[in-house]
């Protein structure tokens, strides 16, 4: 058996990677990644003298490059990782995201089809949801919620999941989707809240939170996540959606107040600055689907955890991009 990582450099990608090498004797990965500004090659220190692992140096968007991969490797299952991701930066550049996001997509899935891939599965994200607001307590996505994306990232997110989805029906390709909550785990990118609050506070400055740290996300372990993708590989339907979720549901204040107290640091040192633009009120997803047909229970929970992360972080310095 032979997987296509793309995006396998990055944060959860290089997880995953790890995860199914550890896991696996019979599965070699390919990982293809462009080494944008969020992909780092030291995030797969730990598999790049694994003889089942390779790495390829290459974009998604480019089609020519792409076919000739396929053609070279033969690959049984694909899983597309590589996204731009950052809210902020769909905001100010889109025309980035919505290249990457879609027309790579478009290309991975021709390439499956020219190619017989036995899978394809498309990493999606719960903001394609949208919002909820703060004073709907109880509420939370399924798979059948409408989309209603809010900024230029969640909107191509959401595109994709479409494209993904028309190319099971017309072309009968055998797709799935999983669309996960906000995830924490080593080797991610220090533009977000764990990460940057860690590097802030390590090099004496303040620890930033955006409007009043009142907005809610539901934080999933990153090994959790790349179970459940695991598990929709062997097991999951295809056409079929997947929510994934760890219902760990805090406020931005709540993490970063963790952070601090594993730090050994006051909340005197938060910086409340200005909100940031188009910033979504609270996330929650139902992943009851995933949990009662493919077996997924979360093992990881957040109060338990966030000191092995922030102390990794705090030991790994180097490997935060800054």
């Amino acid at each position: 058996m032979k997987y296509l990582v793309t995006g396998g450099a990055g944060f959860i990608g290089s997880n995953f990677i790890e995860y199914i090498l550890d896991k696996y004797n019979n599965i070699d990965v390919v990982c293809l990644d462009a080494l944008t500004y969020a992909g780092n090659l030291e995030n797969l220190n730990e598999v790049k003298n694994n003889k089942k692992f390779k790495f390829v140096h290459g974009d998604i968007c480019n089609e020519s490059f792409v076919d000739q991969l396929f053609e070279a490797e033969n690959f049984d299952m694909v899983i597309n990782f590589a996204a731009e991701t950052h809210v902020d930066k769909s905001i100010v550049e889109p025309d980035i995201f919505f290249t990457t996001n879609v027309i790579g997509v478009r290309i991975l899935l021709d390439a499956c089809k020219k190619y017989n891939v036995k899978r394809f599965h498309q990493i999606s994200t719960d903001e394609v949801y949208g919002e909820i607001s703060l004073d709907n307590l109880n509420y939370k996505f399924d798979e059948d919620s409408p989309l209603k994306a809010s900024n230029p990232y969640s909107a191509s997110k959401a595109a994709a999941d479409l494209l993904v989805l028309s190319y099971f029906k017309m072309y009968n390709l055998p797709v799935t989707i999983s669309r996960c909550s906000n995830n924490y785990g080593k080797h991610q990118y220090a533009e977000k809240l764990i990460p940057l609050t860690v590097k802030n506070v390590l090099h004496h400055n303040k620890a930033i939170i955006h409007g009043n740290g009142k907005y809610v996300r539901d934080w999933i372990h990153v090994l959790d996540h790349c179970n459940a993708i695991d598990l929709i590989l062997k097991f999951g339907s295809v056409g079929e959606i997947y929510n994934v979720g760890s219902n760990n549901q805090k406020q931005n204040l709540e993490v970063v107040t963790a952070i601090l107290e594993v730090l050994n640091k006051s909340t005197s040192i938060i910086d409340y600055v200005e909100n940031r633009p188009g910033q979504d009120t609270k996330y929650a997803i139902d992943y009851n689907k995933i949990s009662s047909k493919l077996g997924y229970v979360p093992m990881y929970k957040f109060d338990e955890e966030i000191n092995n992360i922030v102390t990794w972080y705090k030991n790994n310095l180097e490997d935060i991009i800054v």
